[in-house]
């Protein structure tokens, strides 16, 4: 299984690793998973970082977000 780090993986999705970070910390991120407490980012996440970048991209606020995912 290949795996990202949170740098690969915000350049891939064109933000920033803090980006990412903050976005983990209010519960953005689902399912993240950690290895020695470093994020550790795979091809099954990248649909929602997806989504998550669609919907920012129009905007929507993240307390917005936060309650469409729930």
């Amino acid at each position: 299984m290949v795996s990202y780090s949170i740098s690969e993986v915000a350049k891939m999705m064109g933000v920033t690793p803090s980006t990412l970070r903050y976005y983990d910390q209010e519960g953005l991120l689902p399912n993240i998973k950690r290895k020695n407490g470093v994020r550790v980012f795979e091809e099954e996440d990248f649909k929602w970082r997806r989504v998550l970048n669609c919907l920012k991209n129009t905007n929507m606020p993240i307390k917005k977000i936060k309650e469409k995912e729930q």
